[in-house]
This record gives C-alpha cells, structure tokens and sequence, in this order.
C-alpha cells in the first residue's frame, strides 16, 4: 500500500481553517482544473459522517470515471476521514488532521491508497498514478497558499 503524507501551516485560526475543509462546497478550490473535477451530488454547506459525494473526473489522459467517497470520521476541528466506495483505487482512505499551532492551524494530510494488484495495477503505478497522485497534492498546497498566503510558524 502506498503512503503519502503533507504538513502545510496555514496562517488562520483553527475555526477558520475547519469551516473552509468541512464544507464540500470548496473542493472545486484545491482540485487541479485539468481534472475536469466535477461533483454530481447535491452538497451540505457543511459534511456530516456518512456523507457520500459523487463525482466525474479525468484525472489522466482525458478518460471520465465515475468516484464515489463517503465521510467516515469526524471529529470537529481535529479531523476527517474520507473513503472511496466507488472509484479507480483498490482502496483509499484520506485522513485530514488540523491542530491550533504557533497562531495558525497545522493541516496534516495522511493517505493511503491501492491502485490494484498485479502487473497492470503496478506498472500504471510505476508509470503516472503515483506521479499524479503527488501533482495533485502539490497543486492543493499552492492553491491553499495563494488563497489564505504563505506563512511559517513562529
């Protein structure tokens, strides 16, 4: 199983920094626009556990596919867990922790994912999923500076 894990400060409070995550309603914000990402579920103003959020994205080489996740965890302003139940992944758990720290909020992603057993399921790993994967994490980072700026902890 693959493991990728992001720290990013963001110079906000953790209340501001939670109302922007747990609304649904942002993902379009921090999603690559090449991935043609688009959310076919009607959207809360804000998640709830058991919320599943369908989407269509074209996250390589042009080709739609259907991606269904469910909100499994939450705990208000520590974190949240999503999952895929329908989608291009053997499995994919998406933790988000957030924490008070140094004036702002520490945003830690922790995925883990599996593209497939197998020859197919490895190569296209070894070929574009991981780098993609990594590209679209970079992208959330840089959108997420632009939006609320660029900060270090004290």
């Amino acid at each position: 199983m693959k493991r990728l894990e992001q720290k990013q400060f963001l110079p906000m409070p953790l209340a501001e920094a939670w109302a922007f995550f747990s609304s649904p309603n942002n993902l379009n914000d921090i999603t690559p626009a090449d991935m043609h990402f688009e959310v076919k579920s009607v959207l809360p103003d804000v998640m709830y556990e058991g919320l599943f959020i369908s989407y269509k994205i074209r996250p390589m080489l042009n080709i739609p596919l259907n991606w269904c996740t469910e909100i499994t965890h939450i705990r208000e302003q520590a974190f949240f867990v999503n999952e895929q139940r329908l989608g291009p992944y053997k499995i994919w758990h998406h933790e988000h922790h957030f924490q008070a720290h140094d004036g702002g909020t520490l945003m830690t992603d922790i995925l883990h994912y599996e593209i497939g057993k197998g020859p197919f399921g490895w190569l296209a790993g070894l070929l574009f999923v991981d780098k993609r994967v990594r590209e679209i994490f970079d992208f959330r980072y840089q959108a997420l500076e632009k939006r609320f700026g660029v900060a270090k902890p004290q």
